[in-house]
């Protein structure tokens, strides 16, 4: 909208002071941009002669003569002064040049990997199933979950088995005399099953026909409450502080005997070369047992003493990704390694229960776990690896899709029946 004459005097009074004027142009493209000399760029006493001096003999024709025209045509070349252009810049700006072309980036450089995304962990349990009856003992383990995808666990004397592929539930035994039960744990194949009892003996059962193959006895003189497997060897923890390796496919079934806990064993874990066997007792002692030491005849002397806790080792786990790399908790009830990242999760019994998720190495805390009310007693963990059980002395079992899924599904290793597969029935 045209707002009127600009040219009034009254329109003149009001505009602010020391404000860029712009001219009215006839057309669009005269209305450009005012000109800013640069200074810094000018040679003044070249101007001020061209703009005086040299502008004399034109002035003035009777000033001037071909001696003196020669003598200041001379003087203009050595000086260079024989420029038209008064405001004229000297330094011209130059085009901008990438010093790296971006075909060179692209092909001769790698690209910046973008941010990994930072994994959803869930603060509430997926599931809840009841565990009425389970014994409230800090130094039994009554919780294993096998590769078959079944879960055991022990209530009182009795043994349930559950399926997390279909959710189905079977009770595999009771105990009638001998019990209560004290430690499960599944063979590698996941359809053999070992239980260790109050007794001091071990039963080992077949899940897929539920029947009993053979009773272990003669290794303790009191209960068993800790087992790990080795292929065809079981290892047995008791009470008197003795370590057994048991040949499960022959009669005579002790191999070797551990001798260094005075306390009860409560804790076993095979490395994954399956060479160094690592015990955790209630004497707040941690030891390291190495095959090619052992023998069945004097006592076996341990690879390593770890002496660094003050209260009952019963937490322990080999690094899934760091094969000479042990964690070991003491007055902690179980430990568990992320297999898919380097994680490391822990539960806890007063005052929160929790279930805590550890960064590895920073052991920087990632995540707490509630919901149980009482000590967080057993976990296991799934065979892919994603999920972990949780059964505590609230009578409640909990699962947890903790560790997440990894990037990779790996294929489900074959069936082994190495352990026994030419046994049938053993007394």
């Amino acid at each position: 909208m045209d707002a009127g004459p600009m040219g009034s005097s009254h329109n003149s009074r009001t505009q602010c002071p020391l404000q860029e004027q712009f001219l009215r142009r006839k057309n669009n493209r005269e209305n450009l941009d005012r000109f800013i000399p640069n200074r810094a760029a000018m040679d003044f006493d070249d101007a001020h002669y061209m703009l005086t001096d040299g502008r004399k003999g034109k002035e003035n024709p009777a000033m001037s003569s071909p001696r003196r025209e020669a003598y200041q045509k001379q003087l203009a070349e050595v000086f260079n002064l024989n420029r038209t252009r008064i405001l004229a810049f000297k330094n011209k700006p130059s085009t901008l040049i990438d010093p790296i072309p971006q075909e060179l980036l692209s092909s001769s450089f790698p690209q910046t990997k973008p941010a990994k995304h930072r994994r959803h962990i869930p603060q509430s349990c997926e599931r809840t199933l009841d565990a009425p009856g389970i014994v409230d003992d800090f130094y039994l383990n009554l919780l294993d979950w096998g590769s078959s995808n079944v879960l055991a666990i022990a209530l009182g004397s009795t043994v349930y088995l559950w399926d997390a592929s279909n959710g189905s539930t079977s009770e595999l035994v009771t105990i009638e005399d001998d019990g209560p039960v004290t430690s499960v744990s599944w063979s590698p194949d996941g359809r053999h099953i070992a239980i260790g009892l109050n007794n001091s003996h071990v039963q080992l059962w077949d899940s897929t026909t539920n029947r009993q193959l053979r009773t272990v006895s003669g290794g303790h003189i009191q209960r068993v409450g800790s087992l790990a497997w080795n292929n065809h060897i079981l290892t047995t923890g008791g009470m008197d502080g003795l370590v057994v390796n048991n040949d499960v496919r022959v009669r005579s079934h002790i191999v070797e005997t551990y001798r260094g806990h005075h306390l009860e064993v409560c804790g076993l874990k095979w490395s994954a070369s399956v060479q160094q066997l690592a015990s955790g007792g209630n004497d707040n002692l941690v030891y390291i047992w190495d095959r090619s030491m052992a023998s069945s005849i004097a006592p076996t002397q341990w690879l390593h003493r770890l002496e660094g806790h003050t209260a009952a080792v019963k937490a322990l786990a080999w690094c899934p990704f760091q094969g000479n790399l042990l964690a070991s908790g003491g007055g902690v009830c179980a430990l568990l390694w992320n297999k898919n990242e380097r994680e490391l999760l822990s539960s806890h019994g007063f005052t929160k229960n929790q279930l805590t998720l550890w960064k590895y190495p920073s052991m920087v805390k990632m995540a707490e776990l509630t919901g149980h009310t009482s000590r967080v007693l057993f976990m296991a963990q799934s065979p892919d690896g994603c999920s972990v059980a949780s059964a505590a002395a609230d009578e409640t079992l909990r699962l947890w899709n903790v560790f997440g899924t990894p990037e990779v599904a790996k294929p489900a290793p074959k069936a082994n029946l190495e352990p026994f597969a030419h046994v049938n029935r053993i007394r």
